[in-house]
């Protein structure tokens, strides 16, 4: 842990490793024997973890990162073939509530109403791949890969990739990678706008807190309600998201951070 981080108040979970940094909650999948692929176990420790960084007033910004040499592989495979043994008049109506399990968890990572990165060690795979674009943003450590890797396992993207990957990266692309499912290098996800950012691997943590600690700087009530408006802007219309922020601008001239921001340019030494 690093020197100025902190436990104290963060959630303790068996696969979920979580620190909190001058605001800034870091919270690592943590089983990196399996390449921190996700199980039920996991699934719902992460769920909980999100749970307090949404309502902690102490958290201003979320790191999702991985223990170990990987990312996220993806969906745990072992599982899966234990979920094909299930009779066979389960296996369909099991699927169904494994996968709102999993929506929900997407669902809530999209939503929170603060700023979201994803640092991407190795390998985000499946739905590590879909975990991390579900981030506001990604920063790829400069030997992670990434890999829509569900059509090689007979399945879909599940976890929000049909949905995200083309808002990065065009519909064309976002085709190609899902139905090749080809590995792509840092270098490559940066090209194509995947990725925003690549870091050395040894400064990976502290990049994803340098660039989370320039969205902390201003109005924590502003920039929610920011976030939850620009999350519905490809789905609406114009008028919508001018209705939208009116609603909200008039939220924002209400509260404290606004008041004391106009009080401190305006008392601010002349020059």
């Amino acid at each position: 842990m690093a020197p100025n981080a902190t436990s104290a108040g963060c959630p303790e979970t068996t696969l979920i490793e979580t620190e909190l940094l001058d605001g800034v909650a870091v919270i690592a999948l943590n089983r990196p024997e399996k390449r921190n692929a996700i199980n039920d176990a996991m699934r719902a420790d992460l769920i909980q973890v999100l749970d307090w960084a949404d309502r902690s007033a102490d958290v201003r910004a979320i790191i999702i990162t991985g223990r170990g040499k990987g990312f996220c592989a993806g969906g745990d495979i072992a599982a899966m073939k234990e979920r094909l043994s299930a009779p066979a008049g389960r296996v369909g109506i099991n699927g169904w509530q494994r996968q709102r399990r999993t929506h929900h968890l997407l669902t809530m990572l999209h939503d929170i109403p603060k700023p979201t990165i994803a640092a991407v060690n190795g390998a985000a795979a499946g739905l590590g791949c879909d975990l991390a674009l579900c981030c506001d943003f990604v920063i790829g450590a400069s030997d992670a890969t990434f890999v829509m890797s569900y059509v090689l396992r007979g399945l879909i993207p599940d976890g929000g990739g049909m949905y995200f990957l083309p808002r990065r990266v065009g519909m064309a692309r976002a085709k190609e990678l899902i139905f090749s499912g080809r590995m792509l290098s840092a270098d490559e996800a940066l090209l194509i706008n995947m990725i925003e950012q690549i870091a050395e691997p040894d400064d990976l943590i502290n990049d994803a807190i340098a660039f989370a600690s320039t969205m902390t700087v201003g109005s924590a009530d502003a920039l929610t309600l920011a976030k939850s408006i620009m999350n519905q802007s490809f789905e609406s219309t114009a008028e919508e998201i001018f209705s939208l922020g009116s609603q909200a601008q008039g939220i924002c001239y209400t509260t404290d951070s606004h008041r004391d921001a106009v009080s401190a340019f305006l008392d601010r030494p002349k020059s």
